[in-house]
């Protein structure tokens, strides 16, 4: 009886191909399936004498999901935790999708990320070529290998006569499994077919009998029967291998000592599993990956919204809480922190706590999270990161200074991804006060007496003391805020509310003094650009002197009135 071993693979390069073992017997030309191939249920083997090497192996058909990102990710850490390699492999085999330009992506979207690989494209490595495109010449020697071992037979079965048996089977309730028309054909009858002509694949010999048991380091014991399979192709009739065949080779030859990735390859397992033991290679350790999952539970996809690092990175996210977030989808380290570096993941991350269960991805807390990175950055680089924001959409004419950098620390606190800071910016250099004074939230300051502060505030412009007050920076302001009130008897809420209004034309803001600091400063300084939509201190007490509060205020308010009077169209 042969027996898949659970040994990892070591960090020795394959440079010839390993001793066969076959799981069928040769005899006269023909081939027999009367020895069982079985696997054990594959232990855990002495970390210390292993060396850890993981790959990362995507298809440049497209975008980085954040499903790759995150095995990526997974993958990236365990190899930093345990001071393995992080490898990279471009799986190009499809050639009529695969491109460039994605492939180009995809190594930006993983060096952004911070994810620096030791082994591949832009690296090289001694285990390269890295793309399996370049690898043809290997997965053929190992094919033909195959062939003489008798672990694989040539195939001269057509596309109809596969659908036929397919059929078949169907009818009999049957998996549809090939029904090994050729498993056993003399060498005469495979040469004749040669002779002819005839296309043929390559196709491996399954057991009949028997069954594979891994022990998965997230999902634990996962086990198939061999008589579910039926033999496979490894290699189709234009000379392609196939994805099986490739990735099993490449692992092998690369000496992978851990795959790690989506669960969706968990049934590749199998086919995988019995090519390792035909070639005498190793078996590395599995661990699969759940799926993120959408709020609706069904897989993340693109109807959901933005699913690729490209995207999110457009969308103004950092990748320090990008990565942080995509950690957290099936992972924790045991206690109720969520706040990581890259480096503490590293140092707290273990394989055996990532969680088996399918993560939803919340794009809210994913936000949320990403403000947390935002504003825990050094405030010179977090400055420096908003100001080069503002010159690049064209609200400032400089991107630093010190308006850039009191702008900055105001409003930082309501700014969760970059883009966010356009229209906090935009949000302070406005003046929206009539939309204010027409809206309901307003009614309360508007019935509060608020023209008479407003002719109080203007006589205080009128004759110097409110500017002064600004000159003097924020104790002049304290002291002139102080004094106005008692002028007034007001204070607390009945005197900032009305001054907050009339000053900024908003109900709700950043720390009203110090913006009212930094506008007074931008009507000065220049630094806001034209067409930022900015009012200046002096043009907003224009527009106070010329309100007719009376059309504002009581029942009579005809801008209340007409918006009542506006149907709702569908």
């Amino acid at each position: 009886m042969g027996c898949l071993v659970g040994a990892p693979a070591l960090g020795i390069k394959v440079l010839g191909v390993p001793e066969m073992a076959p799981s069928m017997l040769l005899f006269r030309g023909r081939m027999f399936r009367s020895f069982r191939v079985s696997a054990s249920s594959l232990s855990p083997p002495s970390s210390s004498t292993e060396s850890i090497r993981v790959r990362f192996a995507p298809s440049p058909t497209g975008n980085l999901h954040v499903g790759g990102a995150r095995t990526a990710l997974f993958n990236y850490l365990f190899a930093r935790s345990k001071g393995g390699k992080f490898v990279l492999r471009i799986e190009d085999t499809d050639l009529e999708r695969s491109t460039k330009e994605s492939e180009d992506a995809l190594l930006r979207d993983l060096s952004w990320l911070g994810l620096d690989w030791d082994e591949g494209p832009g690296v090289g490595g001694d285990y390269g070529p890295y793309r399996q495109s370049e690898r043809n010449s290997l997965y053929k020697q190992y094919a033909e290998k195959l062939l003489q071992s008798g672990h694989v037979y040539r195939c001269f079965c057509s596309n109809e006569e596969l659908e036929k048996m397919k059929e078949i089977a169907k009818l009999k309730q049957l998996p549809p499994v090939y029904s090994g028309r050729w498993a056993n054909a003399t060498e005469m009858e495979v040469q004749e077919e040669l002779e002819k002509g005839t296309p043929y694949t390559y196709r491996f010999r399954v057991p009949t009998t028997g069954s594979l048991t891994i022990h998965d380091l997230i999902r634990g014991e996962v086990s198939w029967n061999y008589d579910t399979l039926g033999d496979f192709v490894i290699m189709r009739s234009n000379g392609q291998p196939v994805y099986n065949f490739c990735v099993t080779v490449d692992d092998a030859t690369m000496a992978i000592s851990h795959v790690i990735r989506a669960e969706e390859h968990l049934p590749n397992t199998l086919r995988q599993a019995l090519i390792y033991k035909a070639l005498g290679f190793p078996m590395p350790r599995f661990a699969h990956v759940s799926l993120i999952l959408a709020p609706d539970r069904s897989k993340l996809s693109k109807r959901h919204g933005a699913t690729s690092v490209g995207q999110f990175k457009e969308m103004g996210f950092l990748p320090q809480g990008m990565v942080n977030y995509l950690a957290l989808l099936g992972w924790g380290d045991g206690t109720e922190n969520e706040f990581f570096t890259l480096d503490q993941l590293v140092d707290k991350f273990k394989i055996e706590r990532v969680n088996k269960s399918g993560a939803i991805f919340d794009s809210a807390k994913l936000r949320w999270m990403n403000g947390q990175h935002l504003r825990s950055l050094p405030s010179e680089e977090l400055t420096k990161l908003i100001g080069e924001r503002w010159k690049s959409t064209g609200m400032v004419t400089e991107s630093e200074g010190s308006f850039i950098e009191e702008a900055v620390q105001l409003l930082k606190d309501g700014i969760d991804l970059i883009t966010d800071a356009d229209n906090a910016l935009s949000s302070l250099l406005s003046y929206p006060l009539y939309s204010t004074l027409s809206s309901p939230e307003g009614k309360p300051v508007l019935e509060d007496k608020l023209s008479e502060v407003a002719a109080n505030l203007l006589a205080a412009y009128d004759s110097g003391d409110f500017n002064s007050a600004l000159e003097e920076g924020s104790a002049g302001w304290q002291k002139w805020v102080k004094s106005f009130g008692k002028s007034l008897k007001r204070k607390g809420k009945s005197l900032f509310m009305p001054l907050r209004v009339l000053l900024t034309g908003k109900l709700h803001g950043p720390d009203m003094g110090a913006g009212l600091l930094l506008i007074y400063k931008a009507g000065k300084c220049g630094v806001v650009a034209p067409g930022s939509g900015f009012v200046t201190l002096d043009e907003r007490f224009k527009m106070l002197r010329e309100i007719e509060w009376e059309t504002f205020i009581g029942k009579d308010n005809p801008a209340m009135e007409s918006a009542k009077a506006v149907p709702v169209s569908n």
